[in-house]
């Protein structure tokens, strides 16, 4: 079969790999759409993979058509989205329900070969089965919603509340929609690149800017929700948290980021700082969200590609062109 692989860092080709063999309790999927997202740069960048080579792609929904000996649960011909999450449930995190913070963490496309390829592996348990009336070229948007789901899990959101958003590419604009189906009384969003802004007016947010200064709210924001993993937005964020408001760092910065807090105001003021990793207990229901219609794929997926471009891909990506960017094989 034909795959991208991460050769060593900066480098990535499509050649040639072997068909996969699905084990006891895993099923073979022909993928029918993978997404690209900033955790496929930081891997091209040689940080997050634990070893190179790798097939990435964890945001990956196609067709089974492959079985293990011991798999019930699904048949040949099933269309599924893939929870990529792959926990040890030995460890203490697992064993008290925190399985997304495992100290033995693992991911399909980021430990192990993923959904840039004609074919993947995934236990049948990660599988979600999905209803005949989505287009199984537009699931792949279903692993990113479920990561903007646990985010709002973490912020247990208010209704009423006056939220900020840093970022309107594609992870942005899901904490964009869900603000508006958890209760918030306006929601504004910042970006400085004014295309993926505009996509966030059209998606009927309060505000739209390149910077909080240009916003009316001295006495600042509820939520403010970083979706940019950028070191001068965090920083910014930070300082634009209201009273007894929540700042949640939802995007994914480098290693090295650092960012500063004032621990009176923190404390005077009671702030809340908090983050929010990946998938828990969130994807079934983001699957469940997306099948209502939760998201326009129309508006959120502007690129897709065959696997053959998935460097070029990558590199319209890293350039911050388009919104969500999917190879199909």
């Amino acid at each position: 079969m034909r795959a991208a692989i991460v050769e060593a860092p900066g480098k990535v080709v499509v050649t040639t790999v072997p068909d996969p063999s699905p084990g006891p309790r895993e099923v073979v999927v022909s993928v029918a759409s993978c997404g690209l997202c900033g955790t496929d740069l930081h891997i091209l960048q040689g940080e997050f993979a634990p070893t190179l080579p790798i097939v990435p792609g964890h945001e990956f929904a196609g067709e089974v058509v492959g079985i293990g000996k011991d798999v019930t649960e699904l048949a040949v011909g099933d269309l599924v989205a893939v929870d990529p999450s792959l926990h040890c449930h030995e460890c203490r995190y697992c064993r008290s329900g925190r399985g997304n913070l495992c100290d033995n963490w693992a991911a399909i496309g980021v430990t192990v070969p993923g959904g840039a390829a004609e074919y993947a592996v995934a236990p049948v348990a990660n599988c979600v089965k999905l209803p005949g009336h989505i287009d199984v070229g537009d699931a792949a948007l279903i692993e990113p919603l479920s990561c903007a789901v646990r985010g709002y899990d973490v912020l247990s959101s208010t209704l009423g509340a006056e939220v900020l958003i840093y970022g309107s590419g594609t992870m942005g604009l899901m904490m964009l929609e869900l603000a508006k189906r958890t209760g918030a009384a306006d929601v504004d969003v910042l970006d400085v690149n004014p295309d993926r802004l505009a996509t966030a007016g059209i998606l009927g947010c309060s505000r739209t800017a390149a910077s909080a200064d240009e916003l009316d709210r001295p006495g600042g924001w509820d939520v403010v929700i970083d979706a940019t993993g950028n070191a001068k937005a965090i920083q910014d964020g930070l300082g634009r948290v209201a009273k007894g408001g929540t700042f949640l760092q939802f995007g994914v910065a480098d290693y090295a980021t650092t960012a500063v807090i004032e621990p009176y105001r923190v404390y005077n003021q009671e702030i809340t700082i908090t983050g929010s990793m990946a998938v828990l207990h969130s994807y079934e229901r983001a699957a469940a969200l997306f099948a209502a219609g939760v998201l326009d794929p129309s508006v959120f997926i502007s690129d897709r590609l065959p696997l053959e471009q998935y460097p070029q891909a990558i590199d319209r990506f890293q350039a911050g062109q388009g919104r969500k960017i999917v190879v199909e094989p």
